[in-house]
């Protein structure tokens, strides 16, 4: 090698890119891969090297049911533009029948209530959260082998050209657009496939994980090129298979849904409090809300039951108020959860904190740790944040997140 030549390194993703990773790792688990081959393609739309004429990128997600595909779409939505609305979701299971295409593109002229069925997929919807700096877009057609063949005829012209015309010959342009397709094909297969542990993945040695895991993907393929003609397959820049959440996996989804739950809490305005949950009331939510053929919608079902309608009716009830801190613990004799009044009164109203430093808080908080949050210096509405009471916990500084990168 020369030395006038210098060592160049592809795999280096640019700041932007590594925070965008970064923080849909924080909202999706144990789908890494599939977090890794999205932020590659938003490298190449931010260098400027996508394909003119074409979507940024046509991708298929297979897996089981409860396994994040629609999630991590979400989750890229509320990184990039504050909010999973700003998806246009489609949802393909309103278009079964061929006639039905209508609600997606609009009628035609001449046809019966032309100017009342109005276009799902228009310029204005896809633009609708363009920024100075971010001008692109996401589509997402869930559940798309439910869809009737109508759907899929269309979808070849836009997968491939990038334009779509509506019953009125407008014409959209999608060459700004990334195009997401989530399928539940051979979740079926993959779930036999996956026995043991707490019902999500066997236990198997960490050497023999790579093998189980080139098994799922190749179920899920060969489930889609079953189901899908080979023209439309040729379209997709990449097939992204979701793999069965392991139990560690799961403990990490029901810390986030916890932290989700406290902030649902500190936003209410009847009442501000803190909760924690035990170790041992943790595993009972684990072991209320493990299911093989739902997924992670299961365990966020447990919570609700468990966790939010008990909360609510304290709340209703008036037996917590402003700034009371509650434990949940586990009653073994009772097979379910207890609600303790650890401190009342413990916290003080200050100034608003930024929403994000609200849900560190809520995680913190959800897995017994003890913190106090900063204090804001702007007047904003008073939601209750600091300790002052001896019984309270004792007070740690919490640094703050990146911002537009925490989780929410």
């Amino acid at each position: 090698m020369s030395q006038f030549q210098t060592i160049l390194d592809p795999t280096i993703h640019s700041p932007e890119v590594k925070d965008f990773e970064w923080a849909l790792k924080k909202r999706v688990v144990g789908q890494d891969r599939a977090i890794r081959r999205l932020a590659r393609i938003y490298q190449v739309y931010k260098a400027g090297l996508a394909v003119a004429g074409r979507p940024l990128a046509n991708l298929l997600f297979l897996g089981p049911t409860g396994s994040g595909k629609t999630r991590l779409v979400e989750a890229a939505g509320e990184v990039l533009f504050g909010g999973p609305d700003s998806v246009l979701k489609i949802d393909c299971a309103e278009f079964q029948h061929s006639h039905e295409i209508a609600k997606l593109i609009g009628s035609p002229p001449g046809y019966l209530g032309h100017r009342e069925t109005q276009p799902l997929i228009t310029q204005e919807a896809l633009e609708a959260h363009y920024t100075e700096s971010l001008k692109l877009s996401f589509v997402l057609f869930d559940e798309i082998e439910k869809a009737s063949d109508a759907l899929w005829h269309l979808l070849l012209g836009i997968l491939d050209k990038a334009t779509l015309t509506l019953g009125d010959n407008r014409r959209v342009d999608l060459s700004q657009t990334m195009i997401f397709m989530t399928s539940n094909l051979g979740g079926g297969e993959i779930t036999e496939l996956m026995t043991g542990g707490m019902g999500f993945a066997p236990m198997v040695p960490a050497d023999s994980r790579p093998r189980l895991d080139e098994k799922v993907e190749r179920t899920a393929a060969e489930a889609a090129k079953r189901k899908f003609a080979p023209e439309f397959m040729n379209r997709i820049d990449k097939v992204v298979v979701f793999h069965p959440l392991r139990s560690e996996q799961l403990e990490q989804i029901l810390e986030i849904e916890l932290g989700m739950v406290q902030q649902r809490v500190l936003e209410t305005a009847k009442g501000r409090f803190l909760f924690r949950v035990t170790a041992a009331a943790r595993e009972f939510l684990l072991r209320e809300g493990t299911d093989l053929k739902y997924g992670a919608r299961h365990l966020k079902r447990a919570i609700e039951r468990h966790v939010v309608y008990p909360l609510a009716s304290l709340l209703a009830t008036e037996q917590v108020s402003l700034g009371d801190v509650i434990s949940i613990d586990w009653n073994g004799s009772a097979d379910g959860l207890t609600f303790l009044k650890e401190a009342e009164g413990a916290l003080i109203p200050v100034t608003s904190p930024a929403p994000d430093t609200l849900t560190e808080a809520a995680a913190a908080t959800s897995d017994g740790r003890e913190l106090s949050l900063p204090v804001a210096t702007t007047a904003a509405a008073e939601v209750p944040l600091e300790r002052t009471s001896s019984s309270a916990l004792p007070k740690h500084g919490i640094p703050a997140e990146k911002a537009g990168n925490e989780q929410r």
